[in-house]
Parts: structure tokens; sequence; C-alpha cells
């Protein structure tokens, strides 16, 4: 998977992030990813409390949030298969800085194509991660998961393209998707330094 021809994204994650900083820490990036899968899940499931007329975004985000939550069970399991515990949540600061790109007030459509943009963003950067962190883990069991789950959030992050372009006639979602890669690429240099999924 080439991220610059599917993901778009304009700054690359250094693999050097694995071995120098997950590596030392992995019930660390393991919470962490747990409480990124339950945010998910919550963010598709505001998705359809926000929009509950769209039915086709009402179905899609359902599954979302169902397969979210397995995703979450599973890191879960990891955890206690390995003697941790879950902890308490982490604050995403990655998350809360690019949630500042979304259009603040406008019109419902305009708000609406950009939480779907803004969902898509994260989707596509934690893909980009796992990629990242399947090819550069010394940890097999990590490694096979991390990959299966890359292959899932490239999923999520085109069904949150294609509902943005279904949901609006007067929005150019290819150039405000390009426009959130900008914004992105300014916010991520301040990350890949701690050992957290969007750190």
């Amino acid at each position: 998977m080439s991220e610059k021809t599917i993901l778009k994204l304009q700054l690359p994650t250094d693999p050097s992030w694995v071995k120098n900083v997950v590596e030392g820490n992995i019930e660390e990036i393991l919470t962490d990813h747990a409480f990124c899968e339950q945010k998910a899940a919550s963010n598709a499931i505001t998705l359809v409390v926000q929009n509950p007329g769209l039915s086709e975004l009402v179905q899609h985000m359902i599954a979302l949030a169902q397969e979210e939550l397995d995703h979450f069970k599973r890191v879960h399991n990891i955890i206690l298969e390995r003697g941790y515990q879950l902890g308490k949540e982490r604050k995403d600061n990655y998350v809360n800085e690019l949630r500042k790109f979304i259009t603040v007030g406008g019109s419902r459509e305009m708000q609406l194509i950009d939480r779907l943009l803004f969902s898509a963003m994260i989707e596509a950067r934690s893909c980009e991660r796992f990629k990242v962190l399947s090819e550069n883990i010394g940890d097999e069991q990590l490694a096979a998961f991390y990959h299966e789950l890359m292959i899932s959030e490239a999923g999520h992050y085109t069904l949150f393209i294609r509902l943005a372009k279904k949901y609006t006639q007067t929005i150019d979602v290819d150039a405000r998707w390009k426009e959130f890669l900008a914004y992105e690429a300014g916010v991520i240099q301040r990350y890949g330094k701690s050992e957290t999924i969007h750190g």
C-alpha cells in the first residue's frame, strides 16, 4: 500500500518510531490503541444520533461501531493475555488539534461533510501508523494484528470519503479533503515521538 497514492498523507511516519519508542512500552501503546477503538465507535454512534434521517449513513455507522468495538475487545484481550491492565483513558492531542479544523457554524451540510472528513483523516493516519507498526515491530503477534487492522482502517477511510461525496450537492469534497491533508501535515509534524497511536 502506498500512502501517497491511496491515503494521500503528506508526511509519513518515521519507522524508527517503532523501535525507539513503541517497543519500549508495548503496554502503553496497547492501552492507547484500545481507547482509540472505543472513541472510533463513539464517533460512529454520534454520527447516527446527529443524522438519523440519513439511512445509508446510519446503516454504515452501526456496522462501523460494531466493528470498532470488536477491535477494542481484541486489543483488550491482548492486554489481558500479556498480564497488563487497560488503565485510564489517554488524551489524544492529535485528534483534538485536528478537530479544530472542523467548520464551526455554517450550514448543516458543511458541518456533516467536515465531520465525515475529520473521521476519514483519523482513519487514514491510523491506517498509516498500523502499516508502520506491522512492518517494523519485532513482535510477531502484533505485526500480524496491525497488518489486519491496517486493511480495516483503509476501508473505513474510503467509506467516510464516499459518504461525504454522497451527502453533499454544494461542497467540493476533493478540494476540502486537500485542505484537511494540508492542515494534518502541519499537525502531525509535532507527533511521532510518544508511545501512542497518533502520538
